[in-house]
């Protein structure tokens, strides 16, 4: 997702909210791995994607004996409904890499000058988003949140987000992790569940999974903050997304109409579906994130080069443990993956983390099977597109990249760690 850049790190970096402590704990583990006389960090440089700084994917598998494929989803599942195009209507993950300083999200800017927010979706990253929009800005400034982003939502006039699912309390995707930190905001008050998703729940609560029994015991206990709150939020359930309304003077979001749906199944099931009904909710909306999945999509010439194709329908490499497994049901030799075009972007850092485990069982178990081969790695492939004798991009060492951690670091404000830097030129001026 982010492997055309100069820094490490990807999704802890630019896809989680800054305000989590076990961001600081990943990149200190990745950073061991960086320090590793065997290691070798190659960024700015995008691996199977055409571009200015484009490596083919061929040369790279060729060079190798062994390629995981770890870059996550890229790009962003539609609403598929009328009005998505309006003004106020923004993805999460553009968002969430907005105010985390992600460069191609720079100019995103969210008019945030309206009362109302609605969030389609109730994952962690809608969660997430929620508690951005909501939380204190000294907490903010305290993290490495873009400056940029830090000045919008010092001004933002949202006063209310409504955290929107189309099943219930009991099929949501978020942990109670993400539920306990929104809940903990300081003047943010909480509006109760409705009683028709919550009394199910407290009725057989002793029967219930201990995560489930614990998210109603949060629910219940609701915030500090009671409704007279300035900042309010909920969470609305049963609801799919049928149209984004237009305000009547101008064409940008006034609100969101809903299919209100119903469970067929067992209301207490995770797995229950369900199903829409003739009945209609129309929710006011300034601004709309969409919050309801990403997709992967396949690096340049990869079936060509692994002989595998994407699964249609979830956008997965298919793969056996890690394996990645070719259109006739054998493994690609030397090709593997994790993360979420593994597994699918579902789960939280820790899941994707005891997965990638997996996979490097299988790369290890493999590695030591296969009789030794004389690959010429990076710089075989250095050496194959440089043109006399050097690349025309500069490529970012691990050294350089801790000569941009240390200029992010020297210009840190409000007890934060860094200030990153916004765009991959003000990176390489570092280097310059």
């Amino acid at each position: 997702m982010y492997e055309n850049l100069p820094v490490p790190y990807g999704l802890v970096r630019y896809g989680v909210a800054p305000d989590h402590p076990e961001v600081k704990n990943c990149i200190d583990t990745f950073d061991k791995v960086g320090q590793h006389p065997r290691f070798r960090f190659v960024g700015n440089t995008a691996v199977g994607r055409r571009g200015d700084n484009g490596v083919p994917l061929e040369a790279v598998v060729r060079n190798y004996d062994q390629v995981v494929f770890a870059y996550g989803a890229d790009s962003d599942k539609k609403l598929g409904v009328d009005g998505e195009q309006l003004h106020g209507v923004y993805s999460a993950r553009q968002f969430v890499g907005w105010y985390n300083g992600l460069p191609e999200c720079r100019g995103l800017n969210p008019d945030l000058s309206g009362d109302e927010a609605v969030v389609i979706g109730q994952g962690n990253v809608a969660l997430d988003v929620a508690r951005m929009l909501l939380a204190p800005i000294d907490h903010l400034a305290r993290t490495d949140i873009s400056r940029d982003a830090l000045q919008v939502l010092a001004a933002s006039n949202v006063r209310r987000v409504r955290v929107v699912g189309r099943r219930g309390l009991a099929q949501s995707a978020f942990t109670n992790k993400e539920l306990r930190e929104l809940l903990a905001l300081p003047g943010v008050g909480f509006a109760p569940v409705a009683a028709s998703q919550l009394d199910p729940l407290a009725l057989f609560a002793k029967d219930l999974p201990r995560a489930l029994k614990r998210m109603v015991g949060l629910v219940q206990k609701g915030s500090a903050a009671g409704p007279d709150a300035p900042r309010q939020w909920s969470l609305e359930h049963l609801l799919s997304p049928a149209r984004v309304l237009a305000r009547p003077d101008a064409a940008a979001v006034g609100g969101v109409e809903f299919v209100v749906n119903e469970l067929r199944q067992d209301s207490l099931a995770a797995d229950a579906r369900a199903a829409p009904t003739d009945a209609r909710r129309v929710l006011p909306a300034d601004v709309v994130f969409k919050s309801v999945g990403y997709d992967c999509t396949p690096l340049d010439d990869f079936e060509y080069v692994t002989g595998a194709r994407f699964r249609a329908g979830d956008r997965l490499v298919p793969n056996a443990g890690g394996r990645v497994l070719r259109t006739d049901g054998t493994p690609a030799p030397g090709c593997y993956v994790a993360g979420w075009v593994k597994r699918g972007p579902t789960g939280v850092i820790a899941s994707t983390m005891m997965d990638a485990f997996d996979t490097a069982e299988a790369v290890l178990a493999d590695g030591a099977a296969a009789a030794p081969a004389d690959r010429g790695g990076w710089p075989a492939v250095h050496a194959e597109l440089a043109r006399g004798g050097s690349l025309p991009w500069r490529p970012v060492s691990w050294a350089d990249w801790c000569a941009i951690d240390a200029a992010e670091r020297a210009a840190a404000v409000d007890g934060a760690d860094r200030r990153k830097l916004l765009s991959v030129e003000a990176m390489l001026d570092v280097l310059a």
